[in-house]
């Protein structure tokens, strides 16, 4: 397998032959769904419907690590949450293939979420209640943290050591990113003992498809050690006063089932802040992949590193100011 391509050698015969050494017979059809960090494709089983296949990017997580992700989803799914946990064969979840790891799970239809509104996000709220409650049971043994150590300054050292970053605007990029992340580290250390908990990780409207019963979570690919507050920031947007108001909705919600420890608000900007790095630095470090030159024509032009570096500057008037909410 190339190492500079990992997926070169995914092709559609391999995949099926992947899901059929399970035993299931495919009929042929096979859609490429909307992922990068990982291939993912919807499979069409004969006399049957259509499962999922996840295919892990080779490098990224240890199988121990995969394991934990596929644990904490059938424990979800075992509590009654409507997460979508991974298909056992002969009691295994992690499946290997001709030097690739795969998984595979049920299809699950659904659109976005109505994040407008209040019911919904109250719904949504509830839903993470339950999750956290059972997340905050036991920790992961594998799975690593989302802190400003990996998603902050190991970002940087990334962004920095990529390539993408034009000399000539390195400097002002660079000195402000380190200012944001003094402001970061300032924001978790006023929280000292804030409860890493087992989360979702990656709680963004997409990961989130709505049905007629109501929601159902997909994809615990980045689930981490987090603060609570990191899965219900994602699902805020539009203005200050907008994101107060679905911050109350869910928070109505989420507590029918969990505590909330408010102190946990001060830390938005932060997370929001560590995500932004997080993501350049993952473009930056994936760009060898054919995918992502495909999908991001625009990373690495003076532009885009304008742009950030001006996102950057909006994070550290962010972080000036107030929580999103007071204490109750």
């Amino acid at each position: 397998m190339d190492t500079l391509h990992p997926y070169t050698a995914l092709t559609p015969d391999l995949l099926l032959d992947a899901v059929e050494s399970t035993g299931l017979r495919c009929d042929g059809r096979v859609l490429a769904l909307n992922s990068y960090e990982n291939r993912v494709y919807q499979v069409g089983i004969e006399d049957d419907t259509p499962l999922v296949a996840k295919f892990y990017r080779p490098g990224r997580w240890q199988d121990a690590q995969i394991l934990e992700e596929h644990a904490f989803a059938a424990e979800l799914a075992a509590a009654e949450i409507p997460v979508v946990a991974p298909l056992a064969f002969d009691g295994q979840t992690l499946l290997q293939w001709q030097g690739f790891r795969f998984a595979l799970f049920p299809r699950r239809g659904g659109r976005a979420p109505e994040l407008e509104d209040e019911d919904t996000l109250q719904w949504l709220g509830r839903f993470l209640g339950r999750i956290h409650l059972v997340g905050r049971s036991r920790p992961f043994s594998s799975r690593p943290r989302l802190d400003v150590a990996s998603f902050g300054h190991q970002a940087l050292a990334g962004i920095e050591a990529g390539g993408h970053l034009p000399a000539q605007l390195a400097a002002d990029y660079l000195r402000v990113a380190r200012e944001l992340l003094t402001a970061v580290e300032a924001a978790f250390a006023a929280v000292p003992d804030v409860d890493w908990l087992r989360c979702h990780g990656d709680c963004h409207a997409g990961n989130v498809m709505w049905t007629p019963d109501g929601p159902h979570f997909v994809d615990l690919d980045d689930s981490r050690m987090v603060p609570a507050v990191q899965d219900i920031w994602m699902l805020l947007s539009g203005e200050r006063e907008q994101q107060s108001s679905q911050l109350a909705a869910i928070l109505a919600g989420y507590e029918e089932f969990c505590d909330f420890d408010y102190r946990e608000l001060r830390l938005v900007e932060a997370l929001r802040s560590l995500r932004l790095l997080h993501y350049t630095a993952w473009l930056s470090a994936r760009w060898a992949d054919p995918a992502f030159p495909a999908a991001f024509p625009w990373f690495g032009s003076d532009n885009y590193w304008h742009e950030r570096r001006g996102e950057l500057e909006q994070q550290l008037q962010a972080m000036q100011q107030p929580p999103l909410w007071a204490m109750p």
